[in-house]
């Protein structure tokens, strides 16, 4: 597991004077992933480590926390990719009021010079730090000119005239075009969660599910989808069902996934999902045959998506 610590005024010895790199992460995405690569071309000649600062919870969470879920990716998913694509160490930094009121001043001296004692921090084009945004990337590099931290403002990174960023891979998913997320993301998107116990409907009509915590992710479009779930270290094809289950009455969201050719126990385990195409939207069944017909319909064409997707 990647480095981690959550107070910068607690940053340990061995990661102080390395390449900062900015910004909250959500999803990782290929903009964050351009951030992360220019972080460690400034930090090779310099012989520094590459680290990131980011905050939890999400700021958006703090000033709007009646938002609903809308995290790309929690903490364990986001650690796990930003070691993946090069970062050293992160600064978790614990967001809170007293770390809201913070001065932009406050920020660059406090934070990054005496917290993390940075060389030189990375950025995107539209950062801003500090207590009601005080600071933006102007700012940044008068103030990192002054005390003599070097600065670098990535440009919009694009695809196609269009910039990527995690409020567009949100409204992807949104609309259950995962594939299309997965493009934007640079790798499939995820939901893990600790597999919990559910009605075990499902064995009852020969589907055994996991039902898997949603926990603060996202919720992409209800419906089916074609999916593989990590099981000891091997990705296994899977089909899986987002929603309320209405044929059923219910008002609560599961996520319950089946895998194909498994009879292991899973309770109480983490389970990393990934989406890999969306099936079809949630229906109401006049009845539990012809659920069950759609069920088996739904394990086919998720067994064709799945067989045709490296």
């Amino acid at each position: 597991m990647i480095p981690t610590f959550n107070d910068w005024q607690q940053t340990p010895a061995a990661w102080k004077g390395g390449v900062v790199a900015l910004g909250n992460f959500d999803g990782v995405h290929r903009g964050h992933q351009a951030l992360i690569a220019d972080a460690g071309r400034e930090a090779k000649p310099l012989g520094a480590p590459v680290v990131a600062l980011t905050f939890e919870p999400h700021p958006r969470g703090f000033f709007v926390p009646d938002t609903g879920p809308f995290r790309l990716t929690l903490p364990p998913a986001k650690l796990r990719l930003l070691a993946q694509y090069g970062v050293q160490a992160v600064l978790a930094q614990h967001f809170d009021a007293e770390f809201a009121a913070l001065s932009a001043d406050a920020f660059i001296d406090d934070v990054l010079l005496k917290g993390l004692g940075a060389r030189h921090v990375v950025c995107g084009y539209d950062f801003t730090f500090g207590a009601r945004r005080g600071g933006n990337v102007e700012f940044l590099r008068q103030g990192g000119a002054l005390r003599g931290i070097g600065v670098t403002v990535l440009e919009p990174v694009m695809r196609e005239g269009e910039i990527y960023s995690s409020t567009r891979i949100r409204e992807a998913l949104r609309a259950g075009m995962a594939k299309e997320a997965a493009e934007l993301l640079g790798h499939p998107w995820e939901i893990e969660g600790v597999v919990e116990l559910g009605d075990q409907r499902g064995r009852t009509i020969g589907f055994p599910t996991a039902n898997v915590a949603l926990g603060e992710h996202l919720r992409p479009r209800f419906g089916v989808y074609a999916v593989r779930a990590l099981v000891d270290g091997k990705w296994r094809d899977a089909v899986a069902n987002l929603g309320r289950r209405p044929t059923f009455g219910k008002l609560q969201e599961n996520f319950e996934v089946h895998l194909f050719d498994f009879s292991g126990d899973l309770y109480g385990r983490t389970l990393r999902v990934a989406l890999v195409d969306f099936i079809r939207p949630e229906m109401k069944f006049a009845g539990l045959d012809q659920l069950k017909a759609q069920i088996a319909a739904d394990g086919e064409a998720a067994r064709r998506i799945l067989a045709a997707t490296d």
